[in-house]
C-alpha cells in the first residue's frame, strides 16, 4: 500500500511514517518545513519527502492519505484531496486500526510529563526482556529514535489529549484502545481548543471509557480533576500513584528527587537513585513502574534500570558548559511543568544563581491563557529574560513586574542572547525554557560565551 501522509516532519506523524514504513508500507509525505532532524531520519528509511503541500504531490492517487492534526482546510493539497473523494484517515486512526488493535497498548496520558514517562516505561519493559514497541513524542536516549514495532507484544504510546485531524476533533487517544493507561496529571491547557478543564475532563474521560475490565487505570493520587474524572464512570481496576500516597508511594532519600524509596501498598520494594531531578519525575516514575508491574514485569528487578536511564531529548539537557555557567534547553511550556522544573533544579543547586530564558511558544501561552500563573511558577529564578516578540497578543509587563525587579523583556532572540550574556557569571544555571525551536538559542548562547570570554 502505497501512503501520503501530510504534515509528515512532526515528531508525531514521523512516527507514524516510521512505523509505516517498518510494516511494509511504501511512505511518503509532505511539510511545510522539511528539515534535519526528522527529514534525515525519514530519508535515511526510504521515505521520499516533498517541500509544501501541492496539489501534484497527490498524482498518481495513494492508497491512503493520512493526515495530520496541523492541516486545516484551505490548504491546497487537503482541498484537492477532498474534491478527489481520496481515501484518507488521521495519523490517531491509522495507527489504532493498522497496528495498535494487534497489539497489548500501555498509554501514557497528562498535561505534563507524557513524553519522560512514556520513554521511562518503554526502558522498563526493554530491561525487563519484552522488546516493546512505542511510538514516543521525542527522542528517548536510551533508543535514539523516536518510534519501532518491537519484537514482544507490547506497545508503549505517549497518548496526547489534542484533537487527531480537522475532521476528527476527538482525543488522539481515544483511538489507541489500551489494556494499560497512565492517568499522570490534568491541568487547563490547549487554550485553542478546549474551553475549560471540564472539556479536558470529557475527552480523559472518553480514554477512560475505552480501557477494558481486565486492565488496569494507573492514576495521580494527588490530581483532583482525575479523581472528578473516574467519579464519571470507571470500569476498570485503579491503581493510584504518589509521593507518601497512594498504592503506588515514593519517599524522597534526596530533596532534589534524585534518590527515593518505592513502596507498594506498604510492602517496601526498593531503592531508585537515578539522574534525574524533582517530584515531577518521581511521579513520572512510579507512574512507569506500576504500568510495568502491570503489563507483568517483577518491579522489585526494575528498579536498577532507573539508573541508566538517558532522558529525552530537551528535557533539562544540558547543552554546555563555558567558564563555570552550565546552559539547559528544557521543554517546559505550561505553568506547572515551570514550576517543577525549577524546584528540582534548585533543591540540586542550593543558592547558586538560576537563570530563565522564557519564550512564550504553545498555543496556550500565545492566547495568554497561562499569564497569571507565569510569575508564581518563576519564583525558584534569579533571573528572567521573556521573550515578548511583536505579534505577541498580550502584554508580558503584567508577568515581569510580577517578579519585581528579577525580570525583563526582548523583543527578539539575538536581545535576548545578549542580555544573558551580559548577566551571567561562573557558577550559574541559564536555562532556555520553550516548545518550539527558540531559533536554537540554548547552543548559540553556549557559542557566544565562548567567543566571550
Amino acid at each position: 500500500m502505497r501512503l501520503h501522509i501530510l504534515g509528515i516532519c512532526g515528531t508525531f506523524m514521523g512516527g507514524v511514517a516510521a512505523l509505516a514504513r517498518e510494516l511494509g508500507e511504501t511512505v511518503e509525505g509532505s511539510d511545510a518545513n522539511v528539515y534535519p532532524p526528522m527529514s534525515t531520519q525519514l530519508e535515511a528509511l526510504g521515505i521520499g519527502l516533498m517541500q509544501g503541500y501541492k496539489a501534484e504531490y497527490l498524482q498518481p492517487a495513494p492508497d491512503l492519505v493520512v493526515v495530520g492534526n496541523a492541516m486545516v482546510r484551505g490548504n491546497p493539497a487537503v482541498e484537492y484531496m477532498l474534491d478527489q473523494r481520496l481515501n484518507y484517515t488521521s495519523g490517531p486512526q491509522w495507527l489504532g486500526e493498522r497496528l495498535l488493535v494487534q497489539r497489548e497498548v500501555l498509554a501514557v496520558a497528562g498535561t505534563h510529563g507524557k513524553t519522560t514517562t512514556t520513554s521511562l516505561l518503554a526502558h522498563l519493559l526493554e530491561s525487563a526482556g519484552l522488546a516493546p514497541g512505542f511510538l514516543i513524542g521525542g527522542v528517548p536516549g536510551n533508543f535514539g529514535i523516536s518510534a519501532r514495532l518491537g519484537q514482544g507484544r507490547h506497545f508503549v504510546i505517549e497518548a496526547d489529549e489534542y484533537d487527531s485531524a480537522f475532521f476528527d476533533k476527538r482525543s488522539k487517544f481515544v483511538h489507541y484502545r489500551p489494556r494499560i493507561a497512565i492517568l499522570n496529571n490534568l491541568e487547563y491547557d490547549h487554550a485553542d481548543i478546549f474551553p475549560d478543564v471540564a472539556a479536558i475532563q470529557r475527552q480523559f474521560h472518553h480514554l477512560v471509557r475505552t480501557v477494558p475490565g481486565n486492565g488496569r487505570l494507573i492514576v495521580n493520587a494527588h490530581d483532583a480533576y482525575l479523581a472528578e474524572v473516574l467519579a464519571m464512570g470507571c470500569w476498570t481496576p485503579v491503581e493510584s500513584f504518589g509521593i507518601g500516597r497512594g498504592d503506588w508511594q515514593a519517599q524522597l532519600l534526596a530533596a532534589d528527587g534524585s534518590a527515593f524509596s518505592v513502596h507498594y501498598q506498604g510492602t517496601p520494594i526498593g531503592d531508585v537513585h537515578w539522574p534525574l531531578l524533582g517530584d515531577h519525575n518521581v511521579m513520572n516514575a512510579l507512574a512507569a513502574l506500576a504500568a510495568a508491574a502491570a503489563a507483568g514485569a517483577d518491579p522489585r528487578a526494575l528498579l536498577p534500570a532507573f539508573a541508566s536511564f538517558e532522558s529525552v531529548k530537551r528535557r533539562m539537557e544540558l547543552v554546555g558548559e563555558v567558564h563555570g555557567v552550565r546552559v539547559y534547553d528544557d521543554f517546559a511550556h505550561h505553568p506547572t511543568a515551570i514550576a517543577t522544573t525549577l524546584a528540582g533544579l534548585r533543591a540540586k543547586v542550593g543558592k547558586s544563581r538560576i537563570l530563565v530564558a522564557l519564550e512564550p511558544r504553545s498555543n496556550s501561552m500565545r492566547l495568554g491563557a497561562h499569564a497569571e500563573a507565569l510569575a508564581p511558577s518563576l519564583a525558584d529564578a534569579d533571573g528572567v529574560v521573556f521573550l515578548h516578540r511583536p505579534e505577541l497578543p498580550w502584554d508580558a509587563k503584567r508577568v515581569t513586574d510580577a517578579l519585581h525587579g528579577r525580570a525583563s523583556t526582548v523583543p527578539t532572540v539575538d536581545a535576548l542572547l545578549a542580555a544573558l550574556s551580559q548577566q551571567a557569571q561562573a557558577g550559574d544555571h541559564v536555562i532556555f525554557m520553550s516548545n518550539g525551536g527558540f531559533e536554537n538559542a540554548p547552543r548559540r548562547f553556549v557559542a557566544a560565551l565562548g567567543e566571550a570570554r
